[in-house]
């Protein structure tokens, strides 16, 4: 069976997550049903990251195996056009081998994390940021964003539910950028690793917060590293401004089209 990789693009608002589950909405099921329109032979599909309830993505891969050989420009048309109205679209298909895998063959994920510092509500970024109303030093939050870089025992910064064998990873981007916004300032987190433990980005922006609003210094996040405990992370800052923006491959699979 032909295997295509798949670009998504997601609003993770209506959503439980990524992940099909029972009874509730999902973008994986979003996606399969929109394949099975097209084949119904198709099974499940296969994702580089199991992104949470409403977070976003703006360069999620899946994989999907189908009984046909298909156009790949043609394939995301038409998944497009039975995936409405959910907020999904695909931005790209690419015919692989049948032993990549989304998820297996990925070397980088990328998360970029966007906070939005101002007194007046949010309205068309509404459900895409998180919004605090306090001004924040972003040198002190790359202060402590450095702290973190490098690889280390992060069971601090996981979640109590998280899956994952080992809590030991390779942190190897935390940068804290400033946006100009109206009437308030923009603050971007790129954050790149191989692989993430459960909630670690959203344990990581919400604890930075905290040292850009002068309640933590960088010194207390090496001390929360290094405690090693769940009870020593920052606050975890909500979903809704965190995006799945892009997976690195040996070869990128949608450089052809």
């Amino acid at each position: 069976m032909p295997r295509y990789a798949l670009k998504i693009e997601y609003h993770g608002g209506p959503f439980a997550g990524w992940q099909r589950q029972r009874e509730q909405p999902s973008v994986q099921q979003a996606v399969e049903e929109a394949l099975r329109r097209l084949d119904p032979a198709v099974g499940s599909i296969a994702a580089a990251g199991r992104t949470d309830a409403g977070v976003h993505a703006t360069g999620q891969v899946a994989h999907a195996d189908l009984s046909r050989d298909w156009d790949p420009f043609r394939l995301s048309a038409a998944l497009n056009h039975h995936l409405k109205p959910a907020p999904v679209a695909i931005l790209g298909a690419a015919a692989v081998d049948g032993n990549w895998h989304a998820r297996f063959s990925a070397l980088e994920r990328r998360y970029v994390f966007r906070l939005l510092s101002r007194r007046a509500p949010a309205t068309h970024d509404a459900g895409l940021v998180w919004q605090v109303r306090h001004p924040l030093d972003p040198d002190a939050m790359q202060a402590g964003a450095d702290r973190l870089i490098g690889r280390h025992d992060f069971t601090t910064f996981r979640s109590t539910m998280c899956q994952a064998g080992s809590p030991v990873k390779t942190l190897d981007r935390l940068t804290v950028t400033t946006v100009p916004h109206a009437v308030g300032t923009e603050y971007r987190f790129d954050v790149r690793a191989r692989s993430f433990l459960h909630n670690q980005v959203r344990s990581f922006v919400g604890t930075l917060e905290r040292v850009g609003a002068g309640a933590w210094s960088p010194d207390d996040v090496t001390a929360a590293l290094q405690a090693r405990d769940r009870a020593a992370c920052g606050p975890v800052c909500p979903p809704q401004g965190l995006y799945l923006a892009d997976v690195g491959y040996p070869e990128d699979p949608f450089a052809r089209s």
